[in-house]
């Protein structure tokens, strides 16, 4: 089977972090090799937004559904972290880890997106939030955000972004889906690996099979975040007082992508969403065939696309499907010479690791990467904004001399 990394769902689960690559498949890619005993320790850009960040984790059982992946245990367990404007937190603890350190051994270990085991400090790498800070109640409640990671990768993959949105005033929640990322650590300090997901992708012998297995990842992740919201009026730190349930959002990369724009179709609490180079269909490549709902159907709520270089909707079939049978407010929005990963961590990290400028246009393309996160931001936050705070600040109207790498596709 061919492998597409850019190719969103299929591509992350056929070869994501959570399922090493042969070794032919790194160097096409390129790969950062560590230096004995001298892992780097990237730093993610600051948040631009008024507010102060903080941030908890926390734990959260599903008593309604066994387990999925491990159907022996009676009951669905996650990890989630919350991000949030809060107050001056000049005497709080320390910023928060990137990862907890059980997550980062996998993480490490998976050797993620070209990233040699040993080569970036996983465990030491912090973020720009202050944990168990006091959050800003000042203003009334918030409207809150759902983001979800791509296949095999972790919730914290997507933090510089999901930092930005809260110290934007929103309330963010990251959501780990337990036996797909490399690792998930739970609060007494066991982990939970991605072996099931590794074992049921060893079990698919042709497209058939490796579509049940999509479908069954994208159910996975549209039921975990329907849990998600069902349990906003029981967030840890006091914050369910914080959030606006009225005013929820949902964004995520690849296969987050696509759930996000999944779960916005099934659930309606869901009022706008973000799919940041997420593919619709269940393929192992773009074929136009074994279409998600809301590529069939459509969605009735707005939601933006923003793909890589060469994929949006004119050239990618299942985007193309929802384009037709969308009739309401959507937008398509390409990041010049980028690549799938440009829209996670990578493009923040990679560049600190000593990568040389081809291995980091393997990765992440010819796009400037400091440029490529600047814009993200611009375009997720004025995307929410507009649909869940009735601020256009009329980015998303066309054009933008201010961002002459986002190509708009009408």
């Amino acid at each position: 089977m061919k492998v597409l990394v850019a190719a969103g769902l299929a591509a992350a689960v056929t070869l994501g972090a959570g399922a090493t690559a042969p070794a032919s498949a790194q160097a096409a890619e390129g790969a950062v090799r560590a230096k004995a005993g001298d892992p780097v320790r990237p730093a993610l850009p600051a948040p631009t937004g008024p507010h102060p960040v903080g941030t908890v984790t926390t734990r959260l059982v599903d008593h309604s559904r066994h387990d999925p992946w491990v159907t022996s245990q009676p009951y669905r367990e996650l990890m989630v972290s919350v991000w949030y404007p809060a107050r001056k937190t000049g005497g709080s603890p320390r910023p928060a880890p990137y990862m907890a350190p059980g997550a980062a051994e996998r993480w490490d270990a998976a050797a993620p997106h070209g990233i040699a085991k040993g080569a970036v400090d996983w465990p030491g790498m912090r973020t720009h939030a202050r944990q168990a800070a006091p959050a800003d109640d000042r203003g009334g409640r918030r409207p809150v955000l759902l983001y979800s990671a791509g296949a095999n990768d972790p919730r914290t993959w997507g933090t510089s972004l999901v930092e930005e949105m809260a110290s934007r005033g929103y309330v963010v929640i990251t959501v780990d889906h337990t036996y797909e990322a490399p690792g998930v650590q739970f609060p007494d300090g066991s982990v939970k690996d991605d072996k099931p997901m590794r074992d049921a992708l060893a079990k698919v012998t042709d497209e058939r099979s490796l579509s049940e297995l999509l479908k069954k990842v994208v159910d996975t992740r549209v039921a975990d975040d329907k849990f998600v919201l069902d349990r906003l009026g029981a967030l840890p730190h006091g914050l369910s007082r914080l959030v606006d349930r009225g005013r929820v959002g949902m964004f995520g990369h690849s296969a987050g992508g696509v759930a996000a724009a999944e779960t916005m179709y099934e659930d309606k609490r869901v009022k706008a969403a973000v799919d940041l180079d997420g593919t619709l269909e269940l393929n192992g490549e773009p074929k136009g065939t074994n279409l998600t709902p809301v590529a069939r159907h459509g969605v009735d709520r707005p939601l933006l696309l923003m793909g890589r270089e060469g994929s949006d909707h004119t050239t990618e079939p299942s985007w193309r499907a929802f384009w037709s049978h969308t009739p309401g407010w959507k937008r398509d929005f390409t990041l010049r010479g980028s690549r799938h990963q440009t829209y996670t961590d990578l493009a923040a990290v990679l560049p600190q690791t000593g990568a040389s400028q081809d291995v980091i246009e393997k990765n992440i393309g010819t796009v400037d990467p400091k440029r490529a996160i600047t814009a993200q931001r611009a375009y997720v936050a004025s995307f929410f904004d507009r649909w869940l705070r009735d601020r256009d600040d009329h980015l998303l109207d066309g054009p933008s001399p201010r961002f002459p790498e986002v190509r708009h596709v009408p």
